[in-house]
């Protein structure tokens, strides 16, 4: 079974790399890093690169199509190359998935259109204008596509995925070697938990005002 992991540049770091060190562990499969261009991409902070070592044209009928998001997506929205990848490689895949505002690039290419995802909760509303149902919840199954909420999501996406592909104590085994227990110093890790005024703070910045 091929992965096939998207990416672009200014992409965040765990969009990419969470599915990667979860999902990646399926058995007898092959994980590739595929971009319109070959050679590193770095990321939106820009200390840190990963290698695509395949084109899309190289890797037209993955089986699983991984899709991170960034600050990067936005320029990607209207990338020809990009889109018309997406909908090459879903016509014949098995899973069709994004991290974070990932998914509003599989929305870009109308492969969410009614059907329920998620998406970074900054950007959530936004599927709306390309027919998806946006909904909170942190991973969210319609049919053969699997969408994530924001960044760190992308384990439990991984995660949730590898153990339907492999069983459920695969999956655990690859929690538990990862030790992902995760105990966060601070309940702040959604808008409704988190401070107001941090909320409204990243809210006004944030690059998915809608008008």
């Amino acid at each position: 079974m091929q992965i096939a992991i998207v990416l672009f540049d200014r992409f965040t770091a765990l969009d990419a790399v969470g599915p990667y060190e979860t999902l990646g562990r399926l058995p007898d499969s092959e994980t590739v890093f595929v971009a319109e261009r070959t050679g590193p991409h770095r990321t939106d902070t820009g200390n840190l690169a990963l290698t695509a070592d395949r084109t899309f044209a190289e890797v037209p009928n993955p089986d699983i199509v991984i899709v991170p998001g960034g600050p990067g997506q936005t320029p990607q929205m209207e990338n020809p190359v990009l889109l018309d990848w997406l909908r090459t490689a879903d016509a014949t895949s098995t899973w069709t998935t994004s991290v974070c505002t990932g998914s509003l690039l599989l929305a870009a290419a109308g492969l969410l259109a009614g059907r329920r995802a998620t998406s970074h909760w900054l950007a959530l509303d936004y599927l709306k204008q390309f027919g998806a149902e946006p909904t909170g919840e942190r991973v969210v199954f319609d049919g053969k596509y699997v969408t994530a909420a924001g960044v760190s999501s992308g384990i439990d996406m991984g995660l949730t995925l590898l153990g339907r592909l492999a069983g459920d104590e695969h999956a655990q085994a690859v929690q538990l070697l990862t030790e992902y227990d995760p105990q966060p110093p601070y309940d702040a890790g959604s808008p409704e938990k988190a401070p107001a005024h941090l909320v409204e703070e990243f809210r006004a910045k944030s690059r998915f005002i809608l008008t």
